[in-house]
């Protein structure tokens, strides 16, 4: 995903030549031939994000449309205070494009892993979101990046993972993208994740249960209206993030629930990370089925969860 997405930096600086890339201290290499073709829009900043961003925010009052890659935990929390006054007061076409979202880099322990990234760019005026499921969903992401009037974080998954982008599948800023049609359970992921979700509802239909997946690629601003169409439909609401239960997707959907007089009362269970930092250390697929958040343990939650309160 990651390399899709720095080949379609590339392709879109050959549409425009607003386009320039920002990296920090990424690895040797990286966007070579982006920079034998446009040196004068290549930039290199090294261990130096908050004044990355800053850059890329003088770029963009130009007139410029940066393009701005480093580790997801360093582009978020790192930045948080350049991104909110630069980049969001003045609303600037700048795209931030985070490396590792949520457990990839795990192995690297709890410094590296982006598991709160939502929660921080939700919380700034201006800032839109986006979570590709897999590299496919990743060019439709970037092509339409280019005209976009904002900012934009845009979170990368490993790199690899299973495409589950349908033909017939578009994307749109702030759409949701329908996997089924409605059912009586309703799960809602976004990322890489909704594989997950996919894989875990053929599970739970062989247990009788009839599951239902939306996919958020756009985590803000949340199709509000996507989701209140399906959940109108369920008698349970499941969130599924690779990110903390505080503030992100889980969150987002809750609040917007809360907001409708027809889905107040719905029943919602929220599967994600708990509040603590990790003492474990392992691959993104190790932590994932440690914290029952691969297909089996999110099918056998959900299962138990329907079971417990007699939602069946």
């Amino acid at each position: 995903m990651r390399r899709t997405s720095l080949k379609m930096v590339h392709e879109l600086a050959r549409r425009s030549d607003r386009v320039v890339f920002i990296g920090s201290d990424l690895g040797p290499g990286t966007m070579e031939e982006f920079k034998q073709e446009f040196p004068d829009r290549y930039f290199m900043e090294g261990v130096a994000e908050m004044n990355m961003i800053g850059m890329a925010a003088g770029l963009a009052m130009e007139g410029f449309i940066p393009y701005v890659n480093t580790i997801a935990t360093f582009l978020t929390r790192r930045c948080l205070e350049q991104t909110a006054i630069d980049l969001c007061m003045h609303n600037l076409p700048v795209r931030l494009i985070g490396n590792g979202g949520g457990l990839v880099y795990a192995p690297l322990g709890p410094t590296h892993m982006a598991t709160d990234d939502f929660a921080l760019m939700r919380s700034i005026p201006n800032m839109t979101i986006v979570s590709p499921s897999d590299a496919e969903e990743m060019k439709l992401v970037m092509t339409a990046s280019l005209d976009y009037p904002g900012p934009i974080y845009v979170r990368l998954g490993k790199g690899g993972d299973p495409i589950i982008h349908n033909a017939g599948d578009e994307f749109n800023f702030g759409s949701a993208v329908p996997k089924t049609g409605p059912a009586g359970i309703l799960i809602v992921s976004t990322g890489v994740m909704t594989g997950h979700c996919l894989a875990a509802r053929d599970i739970i239909g062989e247990q009788g249960l009839d599951c239902a997946v939306l996919h958020f690629p756009t985590v803000k601003p949340l199709d509000e209206a996507r989701l209140i169409e399906y959940a109108k439909s369920a008698r349970l609401v499941v969130s599924v993030e690779e990110h903390s239960l505080i503030g992100g997707l889980g969150s987002a959907i809750l609040e917007s629930l809360n907001e409708h007089a027809d889905t107040r009362a719905l029943p919602m269970l929220r599967l994600g990370l708990p509040d603590r930092f990790s003492k474990i250390y392992g691959s993104q697929a190790e932590q994932l089925e440690f914290l029952e958040l691969d297909a089996g343990g999110i099918a056998a939650r959900v299962a138990a969860y329907v079971t417990a309160n007699q939602l069946s």
